[in-house]
């Protein structure tokens, strides 16, 4: 299958460290890749939220989101090896906003090896130019208030706090 290829987008944040990656969509013969990325994510999760069930566990239905023409579900390439992704899918706003849906961003993931280097950057650009594209006027995503890391790599590519969710147990 012939790759379909975003771009090629040079990192503005940190032009020395970063690898040429290419930002393409997403498609089926990924997926054993991405289901790993997924499982991945949710390894990573697991200390920031107890109630996560044992395994097996999946977030998401990648097939289907890839084959969404309502969704975006984007990779990045590096020397041909698939190093992140990520995806933006139409999420319906809560009627007292002055938006009817929104842009919510997430399966955000780096492989370890190519972290610190703007890769996320880049997949977040991607999905904010699909996004505004696609007519929407807001983006969202959501964060475990704990992961310092990924909030400050979201506030550096424009996001701000918004809403902090909290929790009682038994």
């Amino acid at each position: 299958m012939e790759k379909n290829y975003i771009g090629l987008l040079e990192n503005r944040f940190n032009p020395m460290s970063t690898p040429k990656a290419f930002i393409r969509n997403a498609t089926l013969e990924d997926l054993p890749v991405l289901l790993n990325f997924e499982q991945e994510i949710i390894k990573a999760e697991r200390p920031f939220d107890v109630t996560i069930k044992e395994h097996p566990v999946s977030y998401y239905d990648l097939g289907q989101m890839i084959q969404d023409p309502n969704s975006m579900v984007v990779v990045a390439e590096v020397d041909d090896k698939i190093v992140a992704s990520g995806y933006a899918i139409p999420k319906k706003a809560r009627h007292y906003l002055d938006h009817e849906l929104y842009a919510y961003l997430g399966f955000m993931y780096t492989d370890e090896a190519y972290r610190g280097r703007g890769i996320n950057a880049q997949i977040v650009e991607s999905l904010k130019q699909w996004s505004f594209q696609n007519g929407f006027k807001e983006i969202r995503l959501t964060v475990y208030s704990d992961n310092l890391p990924a909030i400050k790599a979201y506030e550096k590519v424009g996001f701000k706090k918004h809403i902090i969710e909290m929790r009682l147990e038994q």
